[in-house]
């Protein structure tokens, strides 16, 4: 009986999933009264914003990317990665000159260089438009090192796991969460946005982070929309060939399963159409995109669906790019410094275009991960860690500036629960609320899609850096 009824639950949730796709079709009024369900903080929205998930899949090495400058958290770095740690004096053009300096939970203040494969961020930096986010991981409650060891506090589900951790920085669960912070913030603008079709976009393949409870992740390559298979050009050289396999893939079936495959693939021959054309009505953007640089591939084409967001009906987006290969347990000298390199480039050129555009205030980017990484080296990598160092960019970021509490660097300290895995300051859900609030979502919906953030104070919800 247990069995039956877990089938019957999950076909029904398959059923609700699937209409959901079908009927979040182009200009359908199913479409826009499912949208209208939702209370939408920016369902009226007169202007544009978006907001770009870049997505560092395995787990960034921290101490590698933003690298402790003054000379005692310098000392204290090398001394715990001898093998691993950057010379100093090769970190002299890319220190870091904040606005404030920022002081660990000892009052102890910090300075901090960006990894020199970087260097194309920092003047984004000093121009006031990028901002660093100091120590932040997944948490459920304000955590100290205490009630860690002693575990009276609940915790993260599977703290060190890849897919775990991947899942709850972009859903609040565990893998095989159904929804995600981005997507839920989705149902939200739905009603807003002229085609709700376009309200999440994926340029990098599937993610729970922009499944929503009604909102559906549209899904792009680099060069677009990708059309229906035997649509694109005329089957075996026959128009009327092609017009027969559209009839049999969009036609109304009695069996529900099959109908409803077929509303889907409605949607997606409709949606490829209007993106299509709408790309076709836009000029070409002329920023520089570096070449053989999948992350940048994916950033031009954001921008591309940015600058016909007009034509797209498009008040609000949400975007997700991203790109692997930073689980660095061994050979992290050799790897790591070409992954910060092709991220600085994209970063850079989607920033720079963006400004071409004449929206670079109403789009902000910013990196995610799985988890920091040890700061302790394994002599030729970094192990798996918790909480690291994150960037947001973008006109409307309130840059030159670091967001959180810098981390103590030292073996066994306050902010280490071993080999160098920070203990997360600031959590993922305040650094969502925070974009969210600038997004336009109201503080009940806030908590609402963010189920951790009641646990965090008022006051520290929103972290103020847009």
């Amino acid at each position: 009986m247990t069995i039956l009824t877990n089938i019957n639950a999950s076909r029904r949730a398959f059923l609700q999933r699937a209409s959901a796709l079908s009927i979040a079709g182009v200009a359908t009024p199913w479409a826009l009264n499912l949208a209208a369900m939702a209370e939408a903080s920016a369902a009226n929205a007169d202007d544009y914003k978006a907001i770009v998930c870049v997505f560092l899949y395995g787990g960034n090495d921290y101490g590698n990317t933003l690298v402790p400058y003054d000379i005692n958290n310098y000392n204290a770095y090398y001394q715990l990665r001898p093998t691993l740690a950057y010379a100093r004096d090769n970190l002299n053009a890319t220190a870091l000159n904040p606005v404030a300096a920022p002081v660990d939970r000892s009052g102890v203040s910090h300075q901090y260089a960006l990894a020199p494969e970087l260097a194309p961020l920092l003047p984004i930096f000093n121009a006031g438009r990028m901002g660093v986010l100091l120590n932040v991981g997944t948490l459920i409650q304000p955590t100290t090192k205490q009630q860690y060891t002693s575990k009276t506090v609940a915790l993260p589900p599977k703290l060190f796991s890849h897919n775990d951790q991947q899942s709850v920085w972009q859903s609040s669960a565990p893998e095989g969460a159904t929804s995600g912070w981005g997507g839920r913030m989705g149902d939200l603008f739905e009603s807003g946005n002229g085609n709700a079709t376009f309200t999440c976009v994926n340029v990098s393949g599937n993610a729970v982070y922009l499944s929503g409870n009604t909102a559906v992740q549209y899904q792009v390559s680099t060069n677009g929309s990708v059309p229906l298979a035997g649509l694109q050009a005329p089957l075996f050289g026959s128009s009327a060939c092609s017009a027969a396999l559209q009839t049999l893939v969009t036609q109304a079936r009695t069996n529900l399963f099959e109908n409803e495959y077929n509303k889907i693939n409605q949607r997606s021959i409709d949606a490829n159409s209007v993106l299509t054309a709408a790309l076709a009505g836009v000029p070409e953007i002329t920023t520089p995109f570096p070449a053989n640089n999948d992350l940048a591939a994916q950033l031009k084409m954001v921008a591309r669906m940015i600058s016909c967001a007009g034509t797209l009906g498009a008040k609000r987006q949400v975007f997700f790019v991203s790109m692997g290969g930073f689980d660095t347990h061994d050979g992290l000298l050799s790897t790591h410094p070409g992954l910060l390199t092709t991220v600085a480039d994209a970063l850079a050129a989607f920033y720079n275009a963006n400004i071409e555009l004449g929206v670079a205030n109403k789009v902000t980017s910013f990196t995610a991960s799985d988890f920091g990484r040890t700061l302790s080296g394994n002599n030729d990598g970094s192990d798996h860690g918790w909480g690291s160092m994150h960037f947001m960019l973008g006109g409307a970021v309130n840059g030159q500036r670091y967001y959180g509490t810098a981390p103590i660097v030292a073996s066994d300290g306050l902010d280490d629960v071993g080999q160098g895995r920070l203990l997360p300051t600031t959590s993922v859900d305040q650094y969502a609320a925070t974009l969210g609030k600038w997004m336009g979502v109201s503080d009940s919906d806030l908590l609402s899609l963010l189920p951790n953030l009641a646990n965090f104070d008022k006051a520290t919800r929103n972290l103020g850096f847009v």
